[in-house]
């Protein structure tokens, strides 16, 4: 299964959703020239599927260099992003030397960010492991590292030259990875595929349990909401920012519970409450009970008491989506139709945390 990602200018990639075998085939049909290739990837996914992805390479005429980095949130930081810089450069790679993400959100952010900025411009190749990126990080060209005042605030906008999604790799994700990306599938649904949202609530329990007949359709559906956002909006200066529904309190409840505590996903599915509360108010006629009930569903653990509201509120400030000090939001005005709101009112977003909070009380809990 493959779709295309074509942007205005000419450019345009495949987004694949089939096995990594044929990944050789789809380097040469982008027009990567076969030799060597600067191989990035964590731990975890190492020790799973390193093994694998290298004789698959190395069987097809490449020759890969591996580097392996820890795994986590912490590791998408300056120190492993001067790492990466160092390894590519030592072993001599030049401006036709792709590299190759193989992990999740963490380890795609990081090493595009490298490929965009190494030699001003290597071929990347994202082989996104876990849901999230294969639905959400991989695809559209976001690349970045954090900072100590927040997520993702240095990076660059920089398409890959492939996207490969292999479903059967989800098998092999914990739990809780697997949930978290459940939330970026329930988000693309909730801005853009109603009937994403529906086959979610008829198949939840297919859907928990990875079933495997489902996942390719699943992950394709996502991928299709991504994409024809992404074609509109390269650059993020208007229609993409509905992607960040849920993501202003997601980032602030990531970066005040501590990076770690919880996972992406369960961030902004908090986020995303609240988000639906602040969309009801605007609009009446929305499904807050049936939208709330699918959220709900996604697990979360319980919410740290250092995790208050006015210290929410300090660090949304400084999030890369405040324009000229005004907090800007992505609102439902429908399901399946979201749009971004700059004037929201303050004491909105305190009533709106707490009905996240109540709604999380009654809800799936680790």
């Amino acid at each position: 299964m493959v779709h295309y990602v074509e942007l205005p200018d000419g450019r345009c990639y495949p987004v694949v959703i089939d096995s990594l075998e044929t990944l050789p085939v789809w380097l040469e049909r982008v027009a990567v020239p076969r030799g060597r290739c600067f191989l990035v990837t964590d731990e975890h996914v190492a020790h799973l599927h390193l093994e694998s992805l290298q004789a698959i390479l190395k069987t097809a005429g490449w020759t890969p260099y591996v580097l392996v980095l820890p795994p986590g949130e912490p590791t998408k930081a300056l120190p492993y992003l001067e790492r990466i810089y160092d390894e590519a450069l030592r072993w001599g790679i030049d401006r036709r030397t792709p590299l190759l993400a193989f992990g999740g959100g963490v380890i795609g952010d990081l090493a595009g960010f490298a490929a965009a900025t190494l030699l001003r411009g290597l071929p990347l190749v994202q082989l996104p492991t876990t849901l999230i990126a294969q639905v959400d990080s991989a695809i559209g060209g976001k690349t970045g590292i954090n900072h100590a005042l927040g997520k993702n605030l240095i990076g660059a906008f920089y398409q890959p030259a492939l996207v490969l999604a292999d479903p059967s790799l989800l098998q092999t994700l914990p739990e809780r990875e697997w949930t978290s990306g459940l939330a970026e599938v329930v988000k693309h649904a909730l801005i853009g595929d109603p009937a994403l949202f529906s086959l979610l609530e008829m198949r939840w329990t297919d859907v928990l349990q990875r079933n495997p007949s489902l996942l390719p359709d699943l992950i394709a559906r996502a991928v299709l909401v991504k994409i024809r956002i992404v074609v509109q909006d390269e650059r993020e200066a208007g229609p993409r920012a509905i992607l960040n529904f849920g993501h202003t309190f997601g980032h602030a409840i990531e970066r005040v519970a501590g990076y770690g505590h919880f996972t992406h996903g369960e961030a902004v599915a908090l986020g995303m409450l609240a988000a639906l509360w602040l969309s009801h108010q605007r609009h009446p006629d929305l499904p807050l009970t049936r939208i709330r009930a699918l959220l709900q569903r996604l697990p979360v653990p319980p919410l740290p008491e250092t995790l208050d509201f006015k210290t929410l509120r300090q660090v949304m400030q400084v999030d890369k989506k405040t324009l000229a000090g005004q907090l800007r939001f992505v609102l439902l005005r429908r399901l399946g139709e979201a749009y971004l709101a700059d004037d929201v009112p303050e004491e909105a977003l305190q009533a709106a945390w707490q009905f996240a909070c109540a709604s999380r009380q009654t809800a799936v809990a680790y």
